[in-house]
């Protein structure tokens, strides 16, 4: 059983192993209280989140982690993460307004690739865990043998034309060659395989008008705030789809411009 939360900017996802849930991501550091009534809406006990698997350790992914350690929930860690875990604690330090607690590293779960099928077999998952680097240099993924897989920000398969990177390349070939069937994004809708995957096709750049122009950038500047996706589309009365957009380009392409997430925007609806 997969469940998706959707309690900030990020999405978040519960997977049912033996004695609870494992928790992939979390949202930005401030939002426990709506994380719980989240879970509360479709009748789940935070108690019954026993792990967490973090896709990267950017802030928005993360931001509660230090708080779900302290209620008991068991961290996993990736090999290629450990030097990673700490990335985001500037950003919060920064911040005076949101209360964020920093993740204990003498009680996080390190976790090899090697051994991860091993160990979620132990909790009653089947599936392992890939290094996907691309997005991060720590960016993991999450296979399930039943073709489930949790990508966090690796960028969407339908944006692979734009992206001459050679990690994200390989990731996305690693990730296929298992046969996925349905992807579940950090930012963006969950995928069926066959209706992400598309043919090449040649970029329209998008004109950008100075009022367009003003409108992305503030929903940046929103975004860089913790705004959620509903305040900021009713704030500034544009359409929700338009906003969940430009904040999961936003989010996904670090120091993308307004241009660049403009352009992918037109991809993805082509």
């Amino acid at each position: 059983m997969i469940h998706e939360l959707r309690y900030g900017n990020t999405n978040t996802y519960l997977i049912s192993c033996n004695d609870g849930y494992l928790m992939f991501d979390t949202d930005w550091a401030g939002t426990f209280q709506r994380m719980c009534q989240a879970l509360g809406e479709i009748k789940v006990k935070l108690s019954e989140v026993k792990y967490l698997l973090i896709s990267h350790f950017h802030p928005d992914h993360m931001g509660l982690a230090g708080e779900l350690m302290e209620q008991g929930v068991r961290v996993l860690v990736l090999e290629s993460q450990l030097s990673h875990i700490h990335d985001a604690d500037s950003v919060f330090e920064k911040d005076k307004r949101t209360i964020y607690k920093p993740m204990q590293d003498d009680e996080i779960q390190p976790l090899s690739f090697e051994k991860s099928r091993e160990f979620l077999q132990s909790i009653g998952i089947e599936g392992f865990i890939l290094s996907t680097p691309g997005h991060s240099d720590d960016s993991i993924s999450l296979l399930l043998d039943s073709g489930d897989v949790f990508v966090g920000d690796l960028y969407p398969l339908y944006e692979l034309e734009v992206h001459e990177e050679v990690d994200v390349q390989e990731s996305w070939n690693r990730i296929l060659e298992c046969k996925p069937k349905r992807i579940f994004y950090g930012h963006a809708k969950t995928a069926i395989l066959k209706d992400c995957l598309s043919e090449n096709k040649e970029i329209d750049s998008v004109s950008i008008t100075p009022e367009l122009n003003r409108l992305v950038k503030k929903i940046m500047r929103y975004v860089d705030k913790g705004m959620h996706v509903d305040k900021i589309s009713a704030k500034l009365k544009l359409d929700k789809m338009f906003v969940e957009d430009v904040c999961r380009m936003y989010l996904t392409h670090p120091n993308v411009s307004v241009q660049g997430i403009l352009d992918r925007i037109e991809i993805k609806d082509k």
